[in-house]
């Protein structure tokens, strides 16, 4: 029902930023929980960010606290994450995902092809 296509990846220098985007297209997103996760090989899927349907509540990973911020404009069915400060260790595949859940660590139901974010040394 929700396909969700990021862009914005690309390959930058520690301590910069990048802002990615997720459009949606087949439902409005108004009514689903965003988050965005993030992978590399071999390791773990991790939920990095996430913001409920109404946007008044936030979450993020410890790891990109105080430097990643999620935000949505419903209005334009996308939702953004501005990462800042980014460190070689962000390098990943970042993934777009949505939930009709209320909760913002619930299972995610729809997910993106990924965007590729490279932060060199």
């Amino acid at each position: 029902q929700v396909q969700l296509v990021e862009s914005g990846g690309g390959l930058v220098q520690a301590g910069g930023s990048l802002r990615l985007s997720c459009a949606a297209s087949g439902r409005t997103i108004s009514s689903y929980a965003m988050g965005w996760f993030r992978q590399v090989p071999e390791k773990e899927r991790e939920l990095a960010a996430a913001i409920s349907w109404s946007g008044d509540s936030t979450y993020y990973a410890n790891s990109v606290k105080g430097r990643f911020t999620i935000s949505r404009d419903n209005a334009k069915n996308t939702v953004y994450l501005q990462m800042s400060s980014l460190k070689p260790e962000d390098t990943a595949v970042y993934y777009c995902a949505a939930t009709p859940g209320q909760r913002l660590t619930s299972a995610y139901f729809y997910w993106g092809q990924g965007t590729q974010v490279t932060v060199s040394s």
